[in-house]
């Protein structure tokens, strides 16, 4: 099984917006080095929707030949066509990633047995373990826990990254799912106490620039230590509370290029941290301690 804090990281740019990869190489080794204990490629955060199917496929080459298994990947290869994701999660298998990940198809506003079926599609079209991934702030489409719990009885799915940020939501599908399927954080301000009532770990935007600290928090949650995992969530909150002060990634890329690990390049229609908010996020940085 997937634990601890899983990095939902970035997509690094040049001023040109093309894929940096030297930076990509410094990000990952990065984590490596920081204890992250898996990397999810090319996930929302690392911009999927703006990369082409082949820029798409080779970052989640490069993550796994440069990883060469001393932690596992994920690779983001959800789509709201269902051909679409049956091709990017088997390209996926075939680099070699450990699991994938799946959204739910997003602008199409399916019905429950919708969400269903394309789920089970996929599951038996590609043999890799597949976990699900439930944002509807972002994808307009909400899959309900009496869906995840039909799911989680299918062949292949092995988790669900529940991105609701609703704890007594998460708290019932843990208890629905029992140990049949995997319940992971996708919302990292209430992570750490999703962890403490049975989650799995985080698939964290904080742990793109606070790596360290994220991994030791999940670690002291997973291992029911209340007073430290508290500890470390206090620190990590300035960032938790600040990373989304505009669209993710805009804040964690900028964050990131201050830093000095990568350039300002994100693309359209996304658009670099507004000026407005740079002294706030700075600050935020400051307080937990990461500059």
């Amino acid at each position: 099984m997937i634990t601890g804090s899983m990095v939902a990281l970035v997509t690094p740019m040049t001023d040109k917006n093309e894929i940096d990869w030297p930076a990509l190489k410094k990000l990952v080794d990065f984590h490596l080095q920081e204890g992250t204990h898996a990397i999810v490629a090319v996930g929302t955060t690392g911009e999927s929707a703006t990369l082409s199917v082949s820029e798409h496929c080779m970052v989640i080459k490069h993550v796994v030949d440069q990883v060469n298994g001393r932690i596992q990947v994920i690779a983001g290869t959800g789509a709201n066509s269902p051909h679409e994701a049956i091709e990017l999660t088997e390209a996926a298998r075939i680099a070699g990633v450990d699991a994938c990940l799946l959204v739910t198809p997003y602008y199409n506003k399916p019905t429950q047995e919708g969400l269903f079926l394309f789920h089970k599609l996929i599951a038996s079209s590609v043999s890799i373990p597949q976990i699900l991934y439930n944002v509807p702030g972002r994808t307009a489409c909400d899959m309900s826990n009496q869906t995840v719990d039909r799911l989680a009885s299918i062949d292949g799915i092995i988790g669900i990254k529940d991105a609701t940020g609703d704890i007594q939501r998460g708290r019932e599908l843990i208890a629905l799912c029992e140990d049949r399927i995997a319940i992971y954080s996708g919302d990292d301000p209430t992570a750490a106490e999703l962890i403490l009532a049975g989650a799995k770990g985080d698939i964290s935007v904080t742990a793109n620039i606070a790596p360290h600290l994220m991994s030791s928090m999940c670690e002291a949650a997973l291992a029911g230590d209340v007073s430290k995992t508290k500890q470390l969530n206090e620190q990590l909150m300035p960032l938790h509370d600040n990373l989304f002060l505009e669209s993710n990634p805009i804040p964690v890329k900028w964050a990131l290029h201050k830093m000095g690990y990568i350039a300002e390049g994100i693309r359209l229609p996304l658009t670099t941290l507004s000026d407005t908010y740079k002294p706030t996020l700075m600050q935020a940085m400051q307080r937990s301690g990461i500059i």
